[in-house]
């Protein structure tokens, strides 16, 4: 069982005076960042912020930690360190992806994509149609929200080049399985690309076990800084074009930054590694891939004993629509709801009641469209990670049977 009051004690903003009395709703947005990544950053900006790599000791300092977050993050994510590379977020990390696609794509081949996408992984592979390129489009079902396999299966063929879909929906908040999906597509030859930002907050995947081509998600979501963090295999980043400056064309890290690398994010990106690695070895396991792999666990635990109430409650709302399953074992705790009303109007409502949340359509209108969402309502959103307790889900269903 996860020890929630050590957990807790790692995030500085559970301390701060001027949040004290809010339960926060909002993580689905952005997490809070833990102390080890607070400390990291602080220390760069402070000992280190010079340009890195050089021989003397502040900037070999620099340089190394870079190399360490690449090396520990790789490692928990099951990959090879030089399949990992750092971006400002994971909609550039696609747009860049999605200029080197368009070069490599043989003439006749399609792309799929689906539509329960949040935009990052639709928006940069759709706008390759204006090119010339076809886009076909993988449906939701309207009324669950749910992706089928066996749809897939009649929209790929020998022409599909790449199939683009996400681990976990930003609104639908269901999980799907990269895996059998993955094993799917790569049965007609097809290259797989997803979208792993709101399945990443609730622990990390083992993205060499998945089997997938590439796998992208935001540390800014996974209790870090600001960076989009994208693992691309190494034989599909050498058989992409390179992105990046001529001279660094040799380096598969480098070759999908052509705005180069952020020195101090990522190296404040190893924080997070250092806050899995202390919450396995608090609880009696080991570091590194094995950290990874018991967090993961732990996380979700605790995730599932708490959306279980909340769906519960939602479901038997009868002024309310739950976007997505009410099983919390096949989704992440992100709860999108549409109601009679504005959303945005609602969750102002909330915040008298110490609850941060948002109402909106959360740059996911190609899902709630099709499914039947009235977007000038939008959704009202509560999302929350392993960090979040009991008393605060209490409070947030509380403050909910006010505003409803």
């Amino acid at each position: 069982m996860l020890d929630l009051a050590w957990v807790r004690a790692q995030f500085p903003a559970f301390s701060e005076p001027s949040l004290q009395g809010q339960a926060f709703f909002g993580n689905a947005g952005g997490s809070y960042a833990c102390q080890q990544v607070i400390d990291r950053l602080h220390r760069f900006y402070t000992q280190r912020k010079v340009q890195p790599y050089s021989a003397y000791e502040a900037s070999r300092l620099g340089g190394a930690e870079m190399d360490e977050a690449r090396t520990r993050l790789a490692a928990m994510l099951g990959v090879a360190r030089h399949e990992l590379s750092f971006g400002p977020s994971t909609t550039q990390n696609t747009y860049v992806l999605a200029q080197a696609v368009r070069r490599w794509i043989k003439p006749g081949q399609k792309i799929i994509v689906t539509n329960q996408d949040h935009e990052a992984n639709s928006g940069p592979w759709r706008r390759l149609a204006e090119d010339g390129l076809r886009v076909v489009e993988w449906q939701l079902d309207p009324d669950t929200g749910l992706l089928n396999p066996d749809d897939l299966v009649q929209l790929l063929g020998d022409d599909t080049a790449l199939v683009c879909f996400p681990h976990c929906s930003n609104v639908i908040g269901a999980i799907n399985d990269v895996e059998a999906i993955t094993r799917i597509a790569k049965s007609a030859g097809a290259r797989v690309c997803v979208d792993g930002v709101s399945y990443a907050p609730h622990g990390f995947a083992d993205v060499g076990a998945l089997g997938c081509d590439v796998y992208l998600f935001s540390a800014y979501k996974t209790y870090g800084p600001h960076q989009g963090i994208m693992v691309i295999r190494e034989d599909f980043g050498f058989e992409l074009p390179n992105q990046g400056h001529h001279f660094n064309g040799d380096t598969l890290y480098k070759r999908f930054t052509p705005a180069g690398p952020d020195h101090a994010q990522i190296a404040a990106s190893a924080g997070m590694a250092d806050y899995f690695d202390a919450m396995s070895l608090h609880h009696g396991g080991g570091t590194g891939a094995e950290a990874a792999r018991l967090s993961h666990d732990l996380m979700r635990a605790q995730e599932i004993a708490l959306l279980t109430p909340l769906l519960d409650y939602v479901s038997a709302k009868n002024s309310v629509r739950l976007i997505g399953p009410s099983d919390a074992a096949t989704r992440a705790p992100t709860v999108a709801m549409a109601l009679q009303g504005n959303a945005a109007d609602v969750a102002a409502r909330l915040v008298p009641f110490g609850i941060m949340a948002e109402g909106g359509d959360f740059y996911a209108q190609r899902p709630l469209q099709a499914m039947g969402v009235d977007l000038d309502k939008g959704v009202l959103r509560v999302s929350f990670t392993h960090y979040t307790s009991m008393a605060e889900v209490d409070q947030l269903m509380a403050a909910l049977d006010q505003v409803l």
